[in-house]
């Protein structure tokens, strides 16, 4: 099944660059009526992937403000300039944040509206490792569109293990998958272990991977549309319990024009984030880890932010090279 699924993936990759790059900003990111509840495969520009520029755009406004994290990035993504970075290139731990290229494998191989059937594995998942959880049921069945929303608002390691299961057969398979595409996106300094995010000594990433993939997710108008989403509930059938689910993005109801994407945490990766917004049809990614509070990631989040809207708009930066 694993090579079936290989394959699959690499003629969705061979069928052109169109389903492998970003699409302006603009498209179906700032909510409203752009959204979409039928997401294509992937992204419909036809420019080749950019790769945002290494160095910081240097303005009048000095240094970028001091924060708490390890390690840090902001991504002006209507220009794919690097506006700040801070050891943007070590390799770390990321924990949730995971669960971003989780969420864009499934979109791609998954259809929507099929039913999973949660099984013993992913609930005991995240009980067995103390990790967040969605509160699902052994034997319920959700659609993989409830199962997404379970994936990145309550950070659900239950519904990441359903996903991969229910889609691949196995978690290793859904992971290999995970690893493929992250080098078709040249996240070089990534690997996955797992699609939750749980320790593991070769689960690792950067701030300039994870600001590379949150950019590419966010062009995908359902993950937008999700990652945006402050509470989504589910009503019981015959399948499957009532279900509620809160983002644990706080920014989303504490920073204006916040649209996602991602927190995340483990002992060893401290309390991590992966953010969003749009001012003024300005758009900025950026990504905190490392931080030492939950309120840490989210204060360190709001002061780049800040500081960036605050910033001239910087010129697109270079053309990269053609994707490999």
């Amino acid at each position: 099944m694993l090579a079936a699924l290989l394959l699959a993936l690499a003629a969705f990759i061979a069928i052109g660059a169109s389903l492998l790059v970003f699409t302006p900003w603009g498209t179906g990111l700032a909510g409203g009526t752009s959204m979409t509840e039928t997401p294509t495969v992937g992204p419909s520009s036809l420019s080749p992937t950019p790769r945002p520029t290494l160095a910081p755009v240097l303005t009048p406004r000095g240094s970028p403000p001091s924060l708490t994290a390890a390690e840090a990035m902001l991504l002006d993504a209507d220009s794919d300039r690097i506006l700040a970075d801070i050891n943007g290139e070590v390799p770390r731990p990321m924990a949730s944040t995971t669960k971003i290229m989780t969420a864009v494998i499934a979109l791609q191989i998954g259809n929507l509206d099929q039913e999973i059937t949660v099984g013993a594995d992913a609930v005991n998942e995240a009980r067995d490792n103390d990790g967040s959880n969605a509160g699902l049921q052994v034997g319920e069945q959700l659609t993989l569109r409830d199962l997404l929303y379970a994936l990145l608002l309550p950070s659900g390691d239950d519904a990441a293990i359903a996903i991969a299961d229910g889609l691949s057969g196995s978690t290793a398979k859904f992971v290999a998958l995970m690893n493929l595409f992250a080098l078709r996106l040249h996240l070089f300094q990534t690997h996955y272990a797992n699609p939750d995010g749980l320790p593991a000594p070769d689960h690792y990433t950067t701030a300039f991977d994870l600001v590379r993939l949150a950019r590419y997710a966010m062009s995908i108008p359902l993950f937008a549309q999700i990652v945006g989403t402050r509470v989504y509930s589910v009503p019981a059938t015959a399948t499957h319990a009532a279900h509620v689910w809160t983002s644990t993005n706080e920014l989303l109801s504490t920073y204006s024009g916040a649209t996602g994407i991602k927190t995340g945490f483990t002992g060893e990766a401290g309390y991590c984030l992966v953010f969003s917004a749009t001012r003024n049809g300005h758009h900025l990614i950026g990504v905190v880890l490392d931080t030492p509070s939950p309120e840490a990631r989210f204060q360190d989040a709001r002061r780049l932010l800040d500081w960036g809207f605050s910033l001239p708009v910087a010129p697109p930066g270079p053309s990269a090279p053609p994707p490999i």
